[in-house]
């Protein structure tokens, strides 16, 4: 059988990345492409237009989700996916998720210039809202698709201009209203993720493909300290509820806990708002993020039951709510799907190595509903959620290559 690896164009990957990048382009390189922004919808127009020249069809969910499939020889069998997201951080790197979206395209283009009608489908997706900068949590569009969640859960969840996720993928749906709808959810026969591994470890070793065993846990929280405000020369230290100062409390009593000597636990406060911010009054209010992740799922559950009663015991005369956003428990891709990835590795002649991934993907819900794995390719000094973020043209196609063999094993 023909190698449709052998169809990947490097040329042709770097050309579809650099016009997807120009798509909400920041001044200094980067790229600003929230989910379900008008810059989200023209990157899924692009999409579209590159799928129709080669007789892929594009559709899109209830989710927002968006597809492009090549036929297979068999309409009654489960398809075989393959992509990642468009959208992007308010600061973020032109590779980020839009690598395993067109890497899963050039799969579908080596495919057919290899001359190769599959048996299954292939399906290239970009699941709507992977990264969760515009709407907390990330990655619905994979986790309502895979039954983690409904419409219902994400359709109130609102962004910082107070634009609800409803309303907002009804507005996509409208720009894109020339895309065809497709049902949500269905069977998947597998699916196959390609990205870059926002990490060091590829770069530092100069290996070019990652097989991933699996990933990390993830858990988030959003917490909201209510004080009082007043007036910051004429109120006295006892009248005061400050709620900036317990949140601070807070946030050290957190920082102190989970500290670790072995660096294992990741803790993060992303996001800090202050009501009023004004200068001259004690703050009313403040919203913290929590981030916590952490390798070992048993360890992660301990830590994370702890977030609340540390939050309890630090708001002195304020009062704190913490809801807990998401709890994604560590995880492992299944050892078959592993094997594919690196036998296609080896008959490429391409060096490869295991390692986990840090970072929460949309793998991490297709994993529940469907054989998957992962592919990764270097970062660039492991820089990531950056302007600056990069990887060689070589390393992005030697990624889809392997990325390819995968899916033409899968697709049959």
């Amino acid at each position: 059988m023909t190698q449709a690896a052998l169809f990947v164009d490097e040329r042709r990957l770097s050309e579809r990345l650099a016009a997807l990048a120009r798509i909400g382009a920041t001044p200094t390189g980067g790229v600003n492409r929230p989910a379900l922004s008008a810059e989200d919808a023209e990157a899924q127009a692009l999409m579209a237009s590159w799928g129709r020249a080669l007789d892929l069809t594009p559709s899109r969910d209830d989710a927002g989700n968006f597809f492009l499939r090549l036929n297979g020889q068999d309409p009654d069998a489960a398809p075989v996916l393959s992509g990642s997201h468009l959208d992007s951080q308010p600061t973020g790197g032109r590779y980020d998720g839009v690598f395993g979206v067109v890497a899963a395209l050039e799969a579908a283009q080596a495919l057919r210039e290899a001359g190769i009608t599959p048996r299954r489908s292939l399906d290239v997706v970009a699941w709507m809202n992977e990264e969760g900068s515009r709407f907390a949590p990330g990655m619905m569009g994979a986790a309502v698709f895979a039954g983690d969640r409904t419409l219902a859960d994400i359709g109130s969840v609102r962004d910082a201009d107070g634009i609800c996720v409803a309303d907002a993928l009804q507005d996509t749906a409208m720009r894109l209203a020339q895309l065809p709808h497709r049902p949500l959810a269905g069977a998947v026969h597998a699916y196959v993720e390609a990205h870059i591994e926002q990490g060091p470890v590829l770069d530092r070793l100069g290996i070019p493909v990652g097989v991933v065993t699996g990933i990390q846990g993830k858990h988030t929280f959003r917490v909201v300290v209510d004080g009082e405000a007043a007036h910051a020369g004429t109120s006295s230290r006892t009248e005061r509820r400050d709620a900036l100062l317990a949140a601070l409390a807070m946030v050290q009593a957190l920082t102190a806990e989970l500290h670790d000597a072995e660096d294992q636990v990741k803790f993060t406060v992303g996001r800090f708002e202050v009501t009023p911010n004004a200068p001259s009054v004690v703050p009313s209010r403040v919203l913290f993020s929590i981030d916590l992740r952490h390798p070992d799922t048993d360890t992660l559950r301990r830590l994370s039951a702890a977030v609340e009663p540390l939050c309890q015991a630090h708001a002195g005369p304020c009062k704190v709510t913490v809801t807990r956003l998401s709890a994604a428990d560590s995880l492992v891709f299944p050892d078959a799907m592993r094997a594919r990835v690196k036998s296609a590795a080896d008959t490429l002649g391409i060096a490869s190595m295991e390692l986990r991934s840090a970072a929460g993907h949309d793998a991490r819900y297709l994993h529940s509903v469907t054989p998957s794995a992962m592919v990764f390719v270097p970062s660039r000094d492991g820089i990531t959620h950056n302007e600056t973020e990069f990887t060689e043209p070589a390393d992005l196609a030697d990624g889809t290559r392997v990325l390819t063999e995968v899916l033409q094993g899968l697709v049959g």
